[in-house]
């Protein structure tokens, strides 16, 4: 979408160089020849950005700016005068304008200014829209509409302590829209406890979920305490919650129904109070169909349903995240900042992006990594993406006959696993092998999601 600016002024020449110098770069103008036009026009049409003229007749540029009255909800004013003074500019700034440039304005300062006044937008709309706390590790980035949804999902979801299923592809964020739930409801002083349930062999996670007691197996050494309890009175998030074995849903079911869980080797139980967020990059309805998932436990989870759009369905939020995720890394590492050309910026707008938003963040890392210029490519792109780990392994790279079995039994591994989406039950069946050896194959190669994407 087009960003929307508003030029008040009454004069038609200053009018028509600002419009060409914006509509060269692409946005969309609203002309105004005097305040009150002006004003009409802010009120109809609700601009990104408002440029105000100080000298004109009848209502100058201070009435209109007190009018328009800019603060969070409102477009960013910036104002425009011939006759630039200290005491105007300190005026103007304290009623709210955004900046003060001096006429004739030059195209350079025009458009800097302006997208500094929208990136502060972009910000004071979010913050303002949601009135939501993130942690800043966990902040998801857009504008989309297909993101709006889910941050009206979350806002309708934080308040309350209804279940909530969060479905999508892998590497979406589903985790991120679990994380502002929990810290922006009445539990967000407590626990957030997160469990992989994809991750957990199945002979143990009930006793990861529920606890068990000395002696009430063999390995039970000491007793523990499972998550359930561990997450009293706060939030539990049950992450790939379709990959959990029939019996351990039922319990699951239980606590959902009872309040309560019961240890392993216990008879005694023990009340819990715990909000549960449900995840999966499953398709429910069909491993509902397959027999592989309880249809109650699915009932009782998605009170909230949210879903997660795949990046492809948003390749619009793709210019913002690969700038978070710059001022990121180059934060967090100490890196020099550098910047993506346009045809840098088209050419990861076209991919497809199986891996999503992780898969994202992945290629800007290792661009970042990788190459040394103070702009990357297009080109830079596809020379890192050619040398990725993940999409061959290289001959030359193997000394010997059992390296290079190595070497082809890991890019065969992390292949498979993209194609089930990251799925360790899917991809262990798909390959012929138990879950298990896969998990130490995963170990013994060091394959990650968040490494091999």
């Amino acid at each position: 979408m087009k960003p929307k600016v508003l030029i008040i002024d009454d004069e038609e020449p200053i009018r028509s160089s600002l419009r060409m110098i914006f509509e060269y770069e692409g946005y969309e103008c609203l002309l105004a020849a005097n305040g009150a036009a002006g004003l009409q026009l802010a009120k109809r049409e609700s601009p990104d950005i408002i440029f105000l003229d100080i000298k004109m007749p009848q209502m100058d540029g201070m009435e209109v700016l007190r009018q328009l009255n800019p603060g969070q909800e409102s477009a960013p004013v910036v104002i425009l005068s011939g006759h630039g003074t200290v005491k105007t500019a300190v005026e103007a700034t304290k009623l709210g304008a955004f900046d003060f440039i001096e006429k004739p304005p030059e195209s350079e300062r025009i458009l800097l200014v302006a997208r500094n006044a929208l990136s502060q937008k972009r910000l004071t709309d979010e913050n303002q829209r949601l009135r939501l706390s993130f942690d800043d590790r966990f902040r998801m980035v857009g504008q989309s509409a297909a993101i709006e949804r889910v941050w009206e999902a979350i806002r309708r979801a934080a308040p309350t302590s209804a279940t909530v299923l969060i479905t999508g592809e892998s590497g979406v964020g589903k985790e991120m829209v679990a994380r502002a739930i929990h810290r922006n409801s009445l539990r967000k002083d407590e626990a957030f406890v997160q469990v992989n349930c994809a991750a957990i062999p199945e002979e143990l996670i009930e006793s990861e979920l529920f606890g068990h007691e000395k002696g009430s197996f063999t390995g039970a050494t000491e007793k523990q305490i499972g998550k359930f309890e561990l997450a009293h009175k706060g939030t539990i998030f049950l992450d790939e919650i379709g990959d959990m074995s029939l019996r351990t849903q039922a319990k699951v079911l239980r606590v959902l129904q009872e309040g309560e869980v019961e240890r392993i080797g216990s008879q005694k139980t023990i009340q819990v109070d715990v909000r549960v967020i449900a995840a999966t990059n499953k398709k429910v309805e069909q491993i509902i169909e397959n027999g592989e998932f309880r249809e109650d436990l699915y009932f009782r989870l998605s009170v909230i349903p949210v879903e997660v759009p795949p990046l492809r369905e948003r390749p619009g939020d793709i210019p913002l995240l690969v700038e978070s995720f710059i001022n990121q890394f180059c934060r967090e590492n100490n890196y020099r900042r550098r910047s993506l050309t346009p045809g840098a910026l088209a050419a990861l707008k076209k991919q497809p992006w199986r891996g999503n938003v992780r898969e994202l963040r992945n290629t800007i890392e290792r661009l970042l990594i990788m190459v040394s210029g103070e702009e990357i490519t297009e080109e830079d792109l596809s020379q890192v993406n050619r040398r990725s780990p993940q999409n061959a392994f290289a001959l030359e790279n193997t000394s010997s006959l059992k390296d290079f079995k190595e070497a082809a039994e890991r890019a065969f591994i992390v292949q498979k696993l993209k194609e089930t989406r990251w799925n360790i039950s899917a991809t262990a069946a798909v390959i012929g092998t138990p879950r298990s050896n896969l998990y130490k194959k995963l170990d013994q190669y060091g394959i990650t999601q968040e490494k091999d994407g």
